[in-house]
């Protein structure tokens, strides 16, 4: 959670915030997506997260995907904007947020792929055709346009 989201907490609690998000889909060279199982709610998941005060949602994307997986994003590639009641979420603490995500997709990049173990436990290539049914909540909206992105 950025420190700006934390800030708003302490004031407002668990109340509904509004929350800008900028997230990264990581395919590698054989189509295969990048996913990490989400370490509160255990679902599956892509790299993401708030923008902090002045970040760029590009800045935010490229340093959510280096926190939590460990990649340097070369290049980004818009893909949709995602919103809406469907972005609506409450986590497992009782922290509720309504979404405006915005989400690139990454083809060229470089590092080590490794979690980030607060957030992140586990980090996996899925095929298109495989990606798990236990996606977290508010990004199914997001797999459903990719998938069909993809043709698959």
């Amino acid at each position: 959670m950025s420190n700006y989201i934390q800030d708003l907490r302490k004031i407002v609690g668990h109340r509904v915030l509004m929350q800008c998000a900028a997230s990264v889909i990581i395919e590698n060279e054989m189509g295969q997506v990048l996913l990490g199982r989400r370490t509160d709610n255990h679902q599956w998941t892509y790299a993401g997260g708030s923008l902090e005060i002045d970040e760029t949602v590009e800045e935010a994307a490229k340093r959510e995907l280096l926190e939590e997986m460990g990649l340097i994003a070369e290049e980004l590639e818009f893909f949709m904007i995602n919103s809406g009641p469907e972005a609506h979420y409450i986590y497992p603490n009782g922290d509720e947020v309504t979404n405006v995500e915005i989400i690139y997709i990454c083809r060229k990049y470089h590092g080590t792929i490794k979690a980030q173990e607060e957030e992140i436990g586990d980090l996996q290539f899925f095929d298109v055709k495989d990606i798990p049914e236990d996606i977290s909540e508010p990004i199914r909206p997001v797999f459903r346009e990719y998938i069909k992105m993809r043709g698959v």
